[in-house]
């Protein structure tokens, strides 16, 4: 059984962070899905991901291709086809208590200088916490990654 991990990121934007938590995944052993809510944003996080620093390179692909199955890291607004140990979330993309149960672990990624992303991720944890998932909930707001908040399996 996973858990949910949401990540309130307020002093790093979202393409600074996805790469780092990308790697500890990878690091872990698990293929992962990026589901984002947005075709055009997943085009420009596909993009970002390319232009990575070379000892940090992130093999990837975007979905609907022929190869999905066989990527490490898919990058979709779907549920995905490699078989993933862990989904990451980004701009609000739906995740249901299921898949946490089923997973290694479910990122959520929120924007914390945006009221919006917050309030969704709130229902988010709200939900997820509300069916039973572990959940940790993590912040930058000192200037590293601080666990602030965590609610055991039901």
């Amino acid at each position: 059984m996973g858990a949910a991990y949401f990540y309130h990121l307020t002093r790093q934007p979202l393409e600074a962070v996805l790469p780092m938590l990308l790697g500890k995944a990878r690091q872990a052993g698990w293929a992962v899905v990026v589901r984002g809510a947005d075709e055009k944003r997943l085009d420009w996080l596909d993009e970002k991901l390319w232009l990575g620093p070379d000892e940090g390179f992130l093999p990837h692909g975007r979905a609907g291709g022929p190869h999905d199955a066989d990527q490490p890291i898919l990058l979709t607004s779907g549920v995905g086809g490699n078989d993933p140990g862990c989904v990451m979330s980004v701009d609000g993309a739906a995740v249901a208590p299921e898949e946490v149960n089923a997973l290694e672990r479910v990122c959520i990624l929120f924007d914390g200088n945006d009221p919006a992303a917050v309030d969704h991720a709130r229902g988010q944890w709200k939900a997820l916490t509300g069916a039973g998932c572990a959940a940790q909930y993590w912040s930058q707001e000192s200037g590293s990654w601080q666990m602030k908040a965590q609610h055991p399996s039901g």
